[in-house]
């Protein structure tokens, strides 16, 4: 068991809900003003850019249930490391909001999530989270299939995590990520811990999806396809026709040359 993995899943989910949830606190999320609003998608998405580069070479820096459940899924990880890190994300993110409850007071709402910001509507919520996870997490599948991409892909990882606050902030408050909400929530109470499974069961769900799309338009399994005989001219009349096979790979698709008659 590698408790390294463990103790860097911890502080870089600590830190995503110190500074990002902490900044919420400190400057609010009101899109009427603008300026607290983009401040605080720009902290959730600086901090994954600050993890990455610090802790990513340890446990590749998931600090996200929903990136983990996508790694599972993409066989990119094992069930008891898995296990090992939601443990570590959630255990991280309640020490962090536990932090900020001595900062700013739980009746700051710790910057937890909650269906208010979408006046309850449910359905919209559950899709927005939804939606917004399959995109972050569909993004980091995609950055970090290449080892080549590897000095750029904490910077695309963040700037995406900021894209989709930025949307996501008014609806919802934007979670992507069951560690996250569960933390303050679990401090805050009220709303924020009645509405929490729906930031718990979305984006988990997102990230699966996520997950399967990225499997399938990455895939390069050849696909056998079979041609119709055609005859080649042989001067020996009892020649048999010959039928001929192409490979193609969806990836890469390869011109047939078929031979001269």
């Amino acid at each position: 068991m590698n408790v390294k993995k463990y103790i860097a899943e911890f502080i870089g989910t600590f830190v995503l809900v110190l500074l990002g949830c902490g900044t919420a606190c400190a400057v609010g999320c009101n899109a009427a003003e603008g300026s607290g609003y983009l401040l605080t998608a720009l902290a959730f998405g600086l901090v994954i850019v600050a993890m990455a580069y610090s802790i990513g070479n340890v446990s590749g820096c998931h600090i996200n249930p929903a990136v983990s459940i996508a790694m599972l899924v993409s066989k990119k990880m094992g069930i008891k490391d898995f296990f090992g890190y939601i443990v570590a994300q959630f255990a991280g993110a309640t020490a962090g909001a536990a932090l900020l409850a001595w900062f700013f007071g739980v009746d700051s709402g710790l910057g937890a999530n909650n269906l208010l910001w979408n006046d309850g509507d449910l359905l919209m919520g559950l899709a927005i989270e939804v939606l917004l996870t399959f995109i972050f997490v569909l993004a980091i599948l995609g950055v970090t299939s290449k080892i080549e991409n590897g000095a750029v892909a904490g910077i695309v990882i963040g700037l995406t995590l900021a894209l989709v606050h930025i949307m996501g902030i008014t609806f919802t408050g934007t979670s992507v990520n069951p560690a996250r909400s569960f933390g303050p929530a679990l401090l805050a109470g009220g709303e924020a811990l009645s509405n929490l499974w729906v930031f718990l069961v979305a984006p988990l769900v997102g990230g699966v999806l996520a997950a399967l799309v990225y499997g399938f338009l990455s895939s390069d399994k050849p696909v056998s396809i079979k041609l119709p005989k055609c005859k080649k001219a042989k001067k020996d009349e009892d020649d048999e026709d010959e039928e001929i096979e192409v490979v193609a790979v969806e990836a890469a698709p390869e011109i047939v040359e078929i031979p001269a008659e």
